[in-house]
């Protein structure tokens, strides 16, 4: 069976340490790998994208291959042409197949038919593409990750799933507080590599090296705006809050940002973030995950 990225539990410490070996050495030259030379890979849009978009764009053609973008609107499966048979189409003309998707089914049932590797460009339950770049980020400025503390202060999104899960794999703590209902259950802790689960951002924070948030309304919940925003007010990343972490700390947002909600205007563009480089990560993190799940990993 090929290589499939579906929530990060595929990635074996080993093999995460080596992507993220090669993701720093692909930074340093980015035209190094012809991994992807005469193969195309397609890239399924069923939401709205920035940074997976150009990221990915952008590794492929510096991989030496070519991204077929293909958005919902564009593709059979907006008139009622399966998964199953999407896949059985494209695995005869790419070389791997990426999807955002609006159900985690969706990208289950592509990944269960699809004969070329498939990765998750993003599900409503994991965002392991966006961890990568993350452990990259929190590598490159601290020089290690096992028993680094990564605190995340807001609702329970893809993005924490995923940060949990592949930061336990990293040997990471992480901390996830959470407002009452908004967040990981008891029986997604003990499958995301135990992290530590609290309703108070304090005890979150206390002594931790990486601050990090995310929006408070995700794609799909716009209709629950007023409740989540009540909520999750007072898990707003400030300067008081930094300042219950470790000296040194600092903040990580995978955006897009809401400057003054989930996060205050002088920490999301002042000196103790690393979020635009973060952001930058998304490229060559990635480039080495392709190199990984078509074989071509050195």
């Amino acid at each position: 069976m090929a290589r499939q990225l579906i929530s990060g539990s595929e990635l074996d410490r080993p093999t995460l340490e080596a992507i993220l070996a090669r993701a720093s050495a692909l930074k340093r030259e980015p035209l190094a790998s012809r991994a992807l030379a005469g193969k195309a890979v397609a890239l399924l849009f069923e939401r709205p994208s920035t940074r997976t978009r150009i990221s990915f764009e952008v590794g492929i053609y510096e991989l030496g291959g070519h991204p077929a973008v293909l958005r919902g609107e564009e593709l059979q499966l907006s008139r009622g042409e399966s998964w199953k048979d999407t896949a059985l189409v494209l695995s005869r003309q790419v070389a791997a197949i990426g999807a955002r998707t609006a159900s985690d089914q969706a990208l289950a049932e592509l990944a269960e038919n699809a004969s070329v590797p498939v990765f998750n460009m993003l599900t409503p339950t994991h965002h392991p593409c966006q961890a990568l770049a993350d452990l990259l980020t929190v590598q490159e400025a601290l020089g290690r990750l096992e028993g680094v503390r990564l605190a995340y202060v807001g609702a329970a999104t893809n993005v924490a799933r995923s940060l949990a899960l592949l930061g336990g794999i990293a040997g990471m703590q992480v901390a996830i507080a959470s407002p009452p209902g908004f967040g990981l259950s008891p029986q997604e802790r003990s499958a995301l590599g135990d992290p530590l689960l609290t309703t108070d951002p304090k005890e979150a924070v206390q002594g931790a090296q990486v601050l990090y948030t995310d929006v408070w309304v995700s794609m799909g919940e716009e209709q629950e705006r007023e409740e989540r925003e009540a909520a999750l007010r007072p898990y707003s990343l400030d300067e008081q809050l930094l300042g219950l972490a470790d000296p040194q700390a600092f903040v990580l947002h995978c955006l897009p940002a809401h400057p003054g909600q989930e996060i205050s205007p002088s920490l999301l563009y002042g000196p103790r973030q690393r979020i635009w480089e973060q952001a930058e990560n998304r490229r060559h993190a990635q480039k080495a995950l392709l190199e990984w799940l078509v074989g071509k990993l050195p």
